[in-house]
């Protein structure tokens, strides 16, 4: 006869075997595979979320990678979404290559968005542009129109690469192009440390740093001249656009940037987080998750 001691012990291992389960299939949604750009370049593409969802394709900024986006494809809220992430040409595990037209032509970025979006098989996918990431987006509507997308929320991002929207770090941007060590990693450390207002925990900080000494230095010479038709992108776009910006920017100048924008398409929203800096998606994740949530689901209704 059975003892109490037996049913105990089965008992724990269909547990142990229903958490492995789950554990599998909680992987199994989380998926990596590369795709390649009309110019050859590798890119590391990875995918999470609910498959059936809504798509969201999230787009880092310079020295960024998918790990950026940490806080976004593991938020239980975000979870019914499918969210797509890849690392830009020349950063995290895509390809870099060496030829500074690689990285200085903006329609090689809008290339590189689109052999994604193909590859992933989405439809109309909202585009969520951090930094460099929001130079991507206008980019790709340059070049492609938004007629393949739902809409496109620029966090913080790029609009045009002019003083008055930029904030001067020329010291900073000079040396990330250092030849000596020391000095590049120095000022990496430097240029990370302004993405924000609050500071992240160490343990971030310290895989942000080193997920961002991976980037191509060959890319940081070269973006720097990066062309972005702002005024054929936002002003040719009849989706719903968000400016996502925080207030303390100490990269981008929020007011002006926004400004400038809401000229080009004067349809755009935008929202202002008072205590946070060029990575408001990090700084006050919670906040962005709902904020993001209720504008892709307010932009499906279009």
């Amino acid at each position: 006869m059975p003892t109490p001691a037996l049913f105990k012990n089965l008992s724990t291992l269909v547990l142990c075997g229903a958490l492995a389960a789950t554990a599998s299939v909680a992987h199994a949604e989380r998926i990596s595979y590369n795709v390649t750009t009309p110019d050859g370049v590798t890119l590391a593409v990875q995918e999470s979320g609910n498959p059936s969802g809504p798509a969201i394709v999230f787009i880092h900024g310079l020295l960024g990678s998918h790990l950026s986006w940490d806080n976004q494809v593991n938020a239980p809220e975000l979870q019914r979404y499918r969210m797509i992430t890849y690392d830009l040409r020349g950063h995290g595990l895509s390809g870099k290559p060496v030829n500074a037209q690689a990285y200085a032509e903006g329609r090689r970025w809008a290339d590189d968005l689109a052999v994604v979006m193909q590859a992933a098989k989405v439809t109309r996918p909202m585009l969520v542009g951090w930094s460099l990431g929001g130079a991507v987006i206008s980019n790709y509507l340059a070049r492609y129109g938004d007629g393949q997308i739902g809409g496109a929320v620029y966090v913080d991002g790029v609009i045009e690469l002019k003083p008055e929207q930029i904030v001067a770090h020329p010291q900073v941007y000079q040396d990330l192009n250092a030849p000596d060590l020391k000095s590049h990693l120095d000022t990496v450390r430097e240029f990370l440390g302004l993405c924000f207002h609050t500071q992240p925990d160490r343990s971030t900080f310290e895989r942000l740093f080193a997920n961002a000494a991976m980037a191509s230095w060959d890319m940081q010479r070269a973006v720097q001249s990066m062309d972005v038709d702002a005024v054929k992108a936002l002003g040719g776009a009849t989706v719903p656009v968000l400016l996502l910006y925080g207030a303390q920017d100490a990269l981008v100048q929020t007011k002006p940037a926004i400004a400038r924008a809401k000229q080009l398409n004067p349809r755009a929203t935008s929202i202002v987080y008072a205590n946070s800096g060029h990575a408001p998606f990090l700084e006050e994740a919670a906040r962005f998750n709902r904020d993001l949530a209720g504008f892709v689901d307010s932009s499906a209704i279009h």
